[in-house]
């Protein structure tokens, strides 16, 4: 009896590898089977499209790439499909909630497995916390537009420059805290109450984009395209490290392939759709706004708010802002159910405690995770400035994509006649430039971000040798424990 047959995993200690025949065969998950294709799109658009767009665009465009940042966007773009053709290839064999997490525990080991996962906890979570801030400032602003001043010092963390608060007054970002403590309460409400919430905001979301691309293409001045590359080719390779955090989005996505009506062939499509169509919106957004303001004149926070009101359409400045902040509230919603579906996997292979594995029994959803990690979030983002939150992003989301790439490489040359719904075209060559792209990207990160994820792994592995290993699955299904 080989060990796929007989339950066990291959492989032996830390490197014991759960076969996937025997994943996607699982039964008794808590989860339900609701969503659809274009649900699932709607997700990964939901969180690709956010601050790429009202926020970071016009950053990188005004101080790093001007006209240019189109370029960055596309250099991202293809660095992120690299990677996104991997996630398709696995989503198609292995529909089962966990993404990167399961993946690489599947191919690389569950010592890997289990790094990715305690990774992608911290990640989500961040990204979650810093969106919310970001979409604080944009409410903030749109306040403002109207006339309306809150009180200062619930305008932002401990050490944001919020104009008038005391030394060592008390304040809190209350905005974000409440933000993301209402997203952990719209993700319990079961996956097809929480998905028709996402769809419509997307819907939303990608109507202002249009609005603002249909519109703002009456106003474009090609003399401002010019110079195209102020800061050189150097400024939109290094604006493209910056724009990433906003065309990756499907990966969280995929942590739902357990919620998909028909994981094997929508999940595939869902990642490659969703990434496409952003794409597309992000380049002529960016076509937009440089063609309709100099470079120079960009505003780097309100972009085209203030684009608008700059060619005398405020109006259209205020749509915008509330458009905004209600659909970058996609992004909290995408990468918060991408956390809890990690910490759910997670906790039902055993390498966290079984009371996070605990879905509502109505519902159908993992309520104790999703609050303990809104909680957090919310911690995150009402005691912590921007920069140092988002400093918490992008490694962990940047080395889940080199596990992926390198774990559908390893497992095309060891297993290739497994069923696939979707093969990663350009066998080895693109998902071997997705490592490549990974990594480089990885450099631009500051040292500072190098010592925070090296303790939080550092704190991962001694969970792991103190309680997962020994209270994992695999461990208690091995012929030892027998």
């Amino acid at each position: 009896m080989t060990s796929a047959q007989g339950g066990f995993g291959r492989g032996s200690g830390v490197f014991r590898r759960k076969p996937i025949e025997q994943i996607s065969e699982d039964r008794g998950t808590g989860l339900t089977r609701t969503l659809g294709l274009w649900q699932l799109t709607a997700i990964g658009i939901g969180g690709i499209i956010g601050a790429g767009i009202f926020s970071l665009a016009g950053a990188v465009a005004n101080k790093t790439a001007g006209p240019a940042v189109l370029i960055s966007f596309l250099i991202a773009g293809i660095a992120s499909a690299a990677a996104a053709f991997s996630y398709a290839e696995f989503a198609g064999m292995i529909p089962k909630a966990g993404s990167a997490y399961t993946y690489g525990y599947a191919v690389l080991g569950e010592i890997v497995g289990w790094l990715i996962g305690w990774d992608l906890l911290l990640e989500y979570t961040a990204i979650v916390a810093v969106v919310a801030i970001g979409i604080s400032g944009y409410f903030n602003e749109l306040l403002n537009l109207l006339g309306l001043d809150l009180p200062l010092w619930m305008l932002g963390a401990p050490g944001t420059e919020t104009g008038g608060v005391a030394e060592g007054s008390y304040q809190v970002n209350l905005f974000a805290v409440v933000l993301c403590l209402l997203i952990a309460y719209v993700l319990n409400m079961g996956m097809k109450n929480a998905a028709r919430f996402e769809t419509v905001l997307v819907y939303l979301k990608v109507a202002i984009v249009l609005l603002v691309i249909v519109v703002g293409v009456f106003h474009v001045d090609t003399e401002n395209y010019n110079p195209f590359f102020p800061f050189g080719l150097s400024g939109a390779f290094t604006g493209a490290a910056t724009v990433f955090f906003a065309v990756f989005g499907y990966d969280a996505m995929s942590t739902a392939a357990e919620e998909s009506k028909d994981s094997q062939r929508h999940m595939p499509k869902a990642i490659i759709y969703s990434l496409a169509i952003s794409m597309v919106l992000y380049v002529l957004a960016c076509l937009v706004l440089t063609g309709m303001v100099n470079y120079r004149d960009v505003d780097a926070e309100s972009a085209f708010a203030t684009a608008f009101a700059d060619v005398g359409l405020p109006a259209l400045g205020i749509v915008i802002s509330v458009g905004a902040v209600l659909g970058i509230t996609t992004v909290l919603f995408t990468f918060m159910m991408g956390a809890a579906r990690v910490g759910y996997s997670m906790s039902r292979d055993g390498l966290l405690p079984r009371w996070f594995a605990k879905t509502h029994p109505v519902k159908h959803v993992p309520t104790r995770t999703t609050w303990v990690l809104g909680v957090a979030s919310a911690l995150i983002a009402g005691f912590l400035p921007i920069g140092e939150a988002a400093e918490l992003t992008n490694i962990g989301i940047l080395l889940a994509f080199v596990v992926v790439c390198v774990a559908v490489i390893v497992l095309r040359y060891r297993q290739p006649d497994l069923p696939r719904t979707f093969k990663t075209p350009g066998m080895p060559v693109v998902p071997a430039l997705g490592v490549v792209f990974s990594l480089w990207l990885i450099t631009f990160l500051a040292p500072e971000t190098w010592l925070r994820f090296a303790v939080w792994f550092g704190i991962g592995l001694v969970i792991y040798f103190a309680y997962s290993k020994r209270n994992s699955a695999m461990e208690k299904s091995s012929p030892s424990a027998d």
